[in-house]
């Protein structure tokens, strides 16, 4: 059984009951003390993380469970993460009746978000799946108010739908092949009727791609991002999307051992995602909606490499770098958001550079990050990603990936414009606020480290290549 294979997932899920069970005894002007056990819970798990990295790829319960470099990369970034949220959320929530809860979710979520990224079975993949949705409607709809209930009932139709979706597929696959693990999976396909296959697989794609967040199931992503509270919209569009793409890359290198008709499949779900998502952007003048569809246009980015699995030797570090350098640059634009949560318009942030320098800057990291300027980790990320396509056989796919960059720059630039921009009467006599100072720190600390991460690539490089068990 090998169940200390499984200690970061054990250590965030009894975090989450800590908290959970623990914060009702507390009063609410200590509910710090029930952060401090989350945060410490999330530390603990990225230590064993990082720790099971350094040791050779294994496999847990009967081969359901892989323990390799995908695995701790995803847990790590998970771990991290969430970490962040918690800064975010220590301004938005402090002190609130629902506070403890909240922190217990977020943990509850995570958990199965590193399940997700480590199953090698359809039936776990299942259990990840509810693990991580279940958790994430009762923080959409914790954090939001009266719009958060309308989020959270938008992403619970959804995630509805893409659950029946996903174990649908779970159920073609079995009843086709008799088996759920992936590496029968891998033997027994090809034999099977190609028309019920596809069915079953594109099932299963649904359904992961709902966790995260691309076309054709990620209508709720701006929605839900825009409607609920900053702390709930900055964890729904990064954490979950952490083990969901790592599933996708796992389930995807296995069903295309014997058809690679389903790397075409994944580069043109990529390509729906990019376009979508950034023509969509154009339009939106809220910030956190804004984020919402340039968080579908970074899925499109993610699964790039995902296109190129099992032909290019740089499809699966590239994506895992990616997905490190997204979550720190996504985390840290949210954060402002959370700093300034009166604007809730683009223009709102002229002049923000003579009022808030320090979060000017962070905001201009951000967002050229996102853009993928370099010295940004996600520079690197999608430099590699589009490398790992081109050495796929994708190299149309490689150019897409360059001139959707260049498309997202432009509504980028409508946020960060008004922040240079010299200040208005109105917005020159406005009184200086201090702002939420949790949320300005967390923003500053992800800027910092997405710059970090950036200049680092190279030596962290070599610590995500690795074999993917299946």
């Amino acid at each position: 059984m090998r169940p200390e294979l499984l200690l970061p997932e054990i250590l965030t899920f009894l975090g989450g009951l800590i908290v959970l069970l623990g914060g009702s005894f507390l009063p609410r002007h200590r509910q710090w003390i029930a952060r401090a056990v989350a945060a410490l819970a999330l530390l603990g798990a990225a230590t064993a993380a990082a720790l099971a990295m350094a040791g050779p790829a294994q496999t847990a319960f009967s081969g359901t469970f892989a323990v390799d470099t995908a695995t701790g990369a995803a847990r790590v970034i998970a771990a991290l993460a969430t970490l962040l949220v918690l800064g975010v959320a220590s301004g938005e929530i402090a002190d609130s009746p629902r506070e403890s809860d909240t922190y217990a979710l977020l943990l509850f979520a995570t958990t199965g978000v590193m399940v997700l990224a480590a199953t090698t079975d359809l039936l776990v993949l299942i259990v990840g799946f509810l693990l991580a949705s279940i958790p994430l409607y009762g923080i959409v709809g914790l954090t939001g108010g009266r719009s958060g209930a309308e989020a959270a009932m938008k992403t619970y139709l959804m995630g509805a739908l893409s659950g029946i979706l996903l174990m649908l597929g779970v159920t073609l696959l079995y009843a086709l092949t008799g088996a759920t693990d992936y590496a029968r999976l891998k033997d027994e396909l090809p034999g099977a009727p190609a028309a019920a296959v596809g069915a079953g697989v594109l099932c299963v794609l649904t359904g992961l791609l709902f966790k995260a967040g691309g076309a054709p199931v990620h209508f709720w992503i701006p929605d839900a991002a825009q409607g609920t509270g900053v702390t709930a919209a900055t964890f729904l569009t990064t954490v979950p999307k952490i083990g969901a793409l790592v599933a996708i890359y796992r389930f995807v290198a296995t069903i295309s051992a014997g058809n690679e008709t389903w790397l075409i499949v994944t580069a043109a779900l990529a390509t729906a995602s990019m376009f979508l998502g950034n023509l969509a952007a154009y339009w939106q003048r809220d910030p956190r909606r804004l984020l919402g569809w340039s968080t579908v246009a970074q899925v499109g980015f993610l699964l790039v490499p995902v296109a190129a699995a099992g032909r290019s030797d740089l499809a699966l570090p590239s994506l895992l770098f990616y997905l490190a350098a997204y979550a720190l640059t996504n985390v840290a634009a949210f954060a402002v958001t959370a700093a300034l949560p009166e604007r809730r318009d683009l223009t709102a942030y002229r002049g923000l550079v003579h009022e808030r320098p320090g979060l000017a800057l962070a905001l201009l990291v951000a967002l050229l990050g996102l853009v993928g300027t370099p010295p940004t980790a996600v520079f690197v990320g999608k430099l590699t990603t589009a490398t790992a396509a081109w050495d796929g056989g994708h190299s149309w796919l490689a150019l897409l990936v360059m001139l959707n960059s260049l498309l997202s720059l432009f509504y980028y630039l409508r946020w960060f414009g008004p922040v240079f921009a010299r200040p208005t009467q109105e917005s020159a006599t406005r009184r200086r606020t201090g702002g939420d100072a949790w949320a300005a720190a967390t923003a500053g600390v992800a800027a910092t480290a997405s710059l970090a991460l950036g200049i680092v690539a190279g030596t962290l490089w070599t610590a995500l290549e690795g074999p993917l068990l299946l």
